[in-house]
């Protein structure tokens, strides 16, 4: 599709931060997305941000979105504040079977929505390597320092069709 063309659909996105505002890095995801939030009412935005704390079915409650941005913490094998970039088919699937609906993880609620014939088109994930999960409210310096990097990220990210 050429730029022009993207351009006067507008897609529908959303950015979904999530993450637990309690145990310092685990909240990243939120964090960037309130970081967002504050820079879209300064700047004037049409992305739906969404806080999607510790509630994975949150991505449930989106409507029609062309484009789902999701950032979160993630664990690989690089230093704290390491940036990954992720399709969900790169995300380990969980096998544990489900004992109640309030068990379902992100990757499951995107399969719901596939079912459902709601999946956005695209799917990106922006995950953090985190440094400390213990708990506080704020993040570790190091991935402190990354928001910024993170907003600029997604906000490229946006901007693609």
């Amino acid at each position: 599709m050429a730029n022009s063309e993207c351009r006067k659909k507008r897609p529908r996105i959303a950015v979904v931060g999530m993450g637990n505002l309690l145990l310092k890095d685990e909240g990243i995801g939120v964090h960037v997305a309130q970081a967002m939030q504050k820079a879209a009412l300064e700047n004037g935005s049409d992305l739906q941000i969404v806080d999607g704390g510790t509630s994975p079915d949150i991505l449930l409650s989106l409507e029609e979105v062309d484009k789902l941005i999701i950032i979160d913490a993630a664990r690989g094998d690089c230093e704290p504040g390491t940036i990954y970039r992720l399709g969900p088919e790169e995300i380990p699937q969980n096998n544990a079977g489900m004992t109640s609906l309030h068990e379902v993880s992100f990757t499951q609620s995107l399969q719901i929505l596939d079912k459902l014939g709601l999946k956005p088109k695209k799917v990106v994930i922006f995950g953090v390597q985190p440094k400390e999960i213990d708990w506080g409210t704020e993040p570790s310096a190091e991935l402190g320092q990354k928001i910024p990097e993170m907003v600029r990220l997604v906000l490229e990210e946006a901007r693609k069709c």
